[in-house]
């Protein structure tokens, strides 16, 4: 059963969250939900859809995205907007940022306190308040520049 796939605290999280929007529960949420978990990382909506159709041929790509924007909203996820790019999906909630590959376009995770923690420039502060801080660092990954 897919449930068990879950672990019991992310089922009651989601159960809880869903609960408290005044949302349903369904079983396309459920697979989606379980899918992220199952694979987490940077996926976009197409990459969900075509692993979830397997499992549920009539799903379709636009309830995808609906789920994917309802979890986004619900805070389970975050959605990533990579310049020039399709809209990723992050399951890491941790404050980091990422550096993208401009090759191959993987995006791999970074923690950096020093630069959570800096002191603003005052033209920023002067611009309103921060909520959140993310950095994007273009380059090219280890991997492809060995290909080279």
């Amino acid at each position: 059963m897919m449930e068990e796939k879950l672990s019991k605290k992310h089922l009651e999280q989601l159960k809880q969250l869903c609960n408290e929007a005044g949302i349903k529960l369904t079983h396309q949420r459920l697979e989606i939900f379980c899918e992220l978990i199952a694979h987490p990382g940077h996926p976009s909506a197409e990459m969900i859809h075509k692993r979830i159709h397997k499992k549920l041929p009539t799903i379709a790509i636009d309830t995808v995205y609906r789920t994917l924007a309802t979890f986004d909203e619900l805070g389970l996820i975050k959605k990533l907007h990579v310049m020039n790019e399709r809209t990723l999906f992050d399951t890491n909630l941790d404050i980091h940022h990422h550096f993208i590959c401009t090759r191959c376009k993987k995006v791999n995770d970074i923690y950096w306190s020093d630069f959570d923690n800096t002191t603003l420039p005052e033209t920023i502060e002067n611009m309103g308040k921060v909520e959140s801080r993310h950095l994007e660092i273009h380059g090219i990954c280890n991997s492809c520049l060995d290909k080279t």
